[in-house]
């Protein structure tokens, strides 16, 4: 005996919520009858058209105008190439991660993880309370670094 099952209606609002989803991608430079043929979209002439363009044309450019960078006018001293960055620890990570006693130095500081390389220099900074009277060898301190390590009867020695 067969036995037909009822087949639920289709409604419009699941018909249209499919259509859009999957979107083709244009095809240029198929003929003219593709309606993107000859400049494929183009247009004609200028760095618009040409091949490689995007990576020609810059945020930045004026179009022959006199950019904005030029117009500025430029006065004044920039310390930017001849300032010296430092890789900074503060002193409550010192505390943290050192015993009483201990030699604090750049070797000792990559080592515990507070810094990743030796290649810049180290400056001590005064953030946090140092309870233990370590021997501090950095580039730099701060003053108040400089003070809390000699009040916890540490040293605080610049490295040259």
């Amino acid at each position: 005996m067969l036995v037909l099952t009822e087949i639920p209606a289709m409604m419009i609002h699941e018909i249209t919520e499919k259509v859009g989803k999957k979107k083709h991608k244009k095809r240029i430079g198929r003929g003219i009858g593709s309606g993107h043929g000859k400049t494929s979209g183009r247009g004609t002439k200028g760095a618009g058209s040409r091949s490689g363009w995007t990576g020609s044309i810059r945020a930045s450019r004026e179009g022959g105008q006199m950019p904005l960078f030029r117009r500025v006018p430029k006065r004044g001293f920039s310390n930017f190439n001849f300032r010296t960055e430092y890789m900074v620890v503060n002193l409550k990570a010192l505390d943290a991660r050192f015993e009483d006693g201990a030699e604090v130095n750049a070797e000792m500081l990559v080592k515990v993880g507070l810094v990743p390389d030796t290649t810049m220099p180290i400056k001590v900074l005064g953030e946090g309370e140092l309870k233990k009277k370590l021997t501090v060898t950095a580039a730099a301190f701060s003053a108040s670094a400089k003070d809390k390590i000699e009040k916890a009867g540490g040293t605080a020695t610049v490295a040259k």
